[in-house]
């Protein structure tokens, strides 16, 4: 495969770079290959739960280099979109550190007095009284934002109701749909590419699954990198009607011939 015209790169974390905490073979050598070549780039997460910083210690505990300000998360491309929608608006915000100081920090205002936007992000204790808040703001007029589609979050004892979930059950209380800005939106990977002032000819996307990271790196125009470290098989792969442009085995095919003899699988080459 031939990555000569790609200078700027866009990575999902989760199934890519670690798996259960643990570093993916490779990962921590690919992104010390791009800090030596100084390729800009962003490691991508769903997740709204955590701020930059938080991530950025747990991938240092796997060994894995990747400065806060290289993190992206859905929280952060939330904060970003409605900033250009309304800026020093007010927003309800049903989440944690990752989505409220995001929201601080892009300048809104907290209330649950006649906000702007209900923005719901992911949390580990979701309150019935601010669920009960919510939809009541939402059918005042607040308009209905949530972090990303998820529907459940894994955690040691099983999966866990996540931001989709929690999100379906409000439109089903208020019919109305939210806004949804973390993957498969490509907005997320735009406003990633705006962080890097990247250009989509020259940008590619490293993702495990084809619902989100490939489907949406397609629209935004990137080139599409599918793993399989994470949920996606042959079959997963067969089953959509669009294909990534490189199918790996793993991050550890992207390193340079000096550094590692790792075999690709390659669906198409350009």
């Amino acid at each position: 495969m031939d990555t000569s015209s790609i200078d700027y790169w866009l990575t999902d974390m989760d199934g890519v770079l670690v798996h259960e905490n643990k570093a993916i073979p490779g990962a921590a050598e690919l992104i010390e290959q791009w800090h030596r070549q100084k390729k800009p780039f962003l490691v991508l997460t769903n997740n709204s739960i955590f701020t930059p910083r938080d991530l950025s210690a747990r991938l240092a505990r796997s060994g894995i280099n990747v400065p806060e300000e290289q993190l992206w998360t859905s929280a952060l491309a939330t904060a970003a979109f409605l900033k250009d929608q309304a800026p020093g608006g007010s927003a309800f915000v049903i989440g944690e550190a990752g989505i409220t100081t995001a929201m601080h920090e892009a300048g809104f205002v907290m209330t649950d007095v006649d906000p702007d936007f209900v923005v719901l992000g992911e949390t580990r204790t979701y309150s019935f009284e601010a669920l009960t808040k919510a939809i009541r703001l939402i059918n005042a007029g607040a308009r209905f934002i949530a972090t990303n589609p998820d529907v459940t979050s894994p955690s040691a004892e099983g999966p866990l109701p996540a931001t989709g979930a929690v999100a379906a059950m409000i439109t089903s209380a208020t019919k109305r749909e939210p806004y949804v800005i973390g993957k498969p939106n490509p907005m997320m990977f735009r406003s990633a590419m705006n962080k890097l002032g990247a250009h989509s000819k020259r940008t590619a996307m490293i993702g495990d699954r084809m619902d989100t990271d490939v489907v949406a790196g397609i629209e935004a125009g990137l080139h599409t990198v599918l793993v399989m470290t994470g949920i996606a098989d042959d079959a997963e792969i067969a089953r959509y009607p669009f294909q990534p442009k490189w199918v790996l085995q793993s991050v550890a095919d992207l390193l340079d011939k000096d550094t590692s003899k790792g075999d690709s699988k390659t669906k198409k080459d350009s």
